[in-house]
């Protein structure tokens, strides 16, 4: 996995007027979208997997896995001390190091947005909210706006919300596009993930189908999973979406960026998730600004890696705080 020499620099994605879809338009290109072989995915996505990288490589990779994460709380019992902690924890994850590369950015529920604001100002940290009725994503969507508009003006710069799969999976497509493509206007220049639910859309048919929906009403990112289900990431969906944003990169010259989440634990998978990214759309999305991995617990493990490299010796998780 060769390092790459390209930097894609953060910008707002187009509208999905300037990109050309209607709703009506939007609609028929998922209607049409081509079937998944599902075999075929799963033997790549199982062969990728495999593919082992030097340590050069691999030290490379974990470096970038920690600049890629998303370091996620979205718990009930979240309180403003956590998501100080959590803040301490993305700017400098291991306070002994200062090799160690801060996070991507902060996730966490909108309530919370103006603790992270204050804590993580001029870190270039990104702050990331869900928002728009998360989980479900079933509520009035002028109550899903508002609750984006209202994120955004605390402080969030990346906005999380949910495909409402209700009308996706009814063939309720026009729906859903608007839906989405409403909470993009929402955000203003806040970045917007559309999460998919991967493990609820029943098949790579349908995987594929609603990344083509989502980009065309203009997500920025597609992400796989609110880490709220039983079935998160899995290499095969990540995969299915991946070769999604390939073809809709060649059709319409838009990049849109990946995230995984739910389940990710293990720096073996943070790789294994970077292969895959590099081997299906190459070296320029192998960046914060087109990719991320959601995670609450992967961090440390990371960072344990990285000593094992580094010394040969597997250092344990008490030797760094706390995620």
């Amino acid at each position: 996995m060769a390092t790459p020499s390209t930097k894609i620099e953060r910008a707002g994605a187009a509208s999905p007027e300037a990109l050309g879809f209607s709703a009506a338009q939007a609609g028929a290109l998922v209607a049409r979208t081509t079937s998944v072989d599902a075999v075929g995915l799963e033997e790549r996505a199982a062969s990728l997997a495999k593919r082992s990288i030097k340590r050069e490589s691999k030290l490379w990779a974990l470096d970038l896995a920690i600049r890629c994460i998303d370091l996620t709380t979205l718990e009930g019992m979240d309180t403003p001390g956590k998501v100080v902690a959590i803040c301490a924890k993305a700017v400098r994850p291991d306070p002994t190091d200062s090799s160690i590369p801060s996070v991507a950015a902060v996730c966490i529920y909108s309530e919370l947005v103006p603790v992270a604001a204050g804590q993580l100002k001029g870190t270039g940290i990104h702050i990331a909210s869900v928002a728009g009725a998360f989980p479900s994503g079933l509520v009035p969507l002028k109550e899903r706006v508002a609750e984006i508009r209202a994120a955004v003006a605390m402080g969030a710069d990346e906005i999380d919300i949910v495909l409402n799969r209700s009308a996706f999976l009814s063939g309720r497509y026009r729906q859903a596009f608007e839906e989405i493509a409403a909470s993009k206007q929402a955000c203003g220049d806040a970045h917007l993930k559309t999460i998919l639910e991967v493990g609820e859309l029943g098949s790579y048919d349908q995987i594929r189908r609603a990344s083509v929906l989502a980009m065309a009403a203009g997500s920025d990112f597609i992400k796989t999973s609110t880490g709220k289900v039983g079935t998160g990431a899995t290499l095969p969906a990540a995969l299915c979406m991946m070769e999604a944003v390939r073809d809709f990169f060649h059709e319409t010259g838009r990049r849109v960026g990946v995230k995984v989440a739910g389940g990710v634990r293990q720096a073996k998978q943070a790789i294994q998730y970077l292969v895959l990214l590099y081997e299906t759309l190459g070296a320029a999305w192998m960046t914060p600004d087109l990719f991320r991995i959601g995670a609450s617990t992967l961090l440390n493990d990371v960072l344990m890696q990285i000593q094992k490299e580094r010394s040969g010796a597997y250092q344990g998780p008490d030797y760094f705080t706390i995620d």
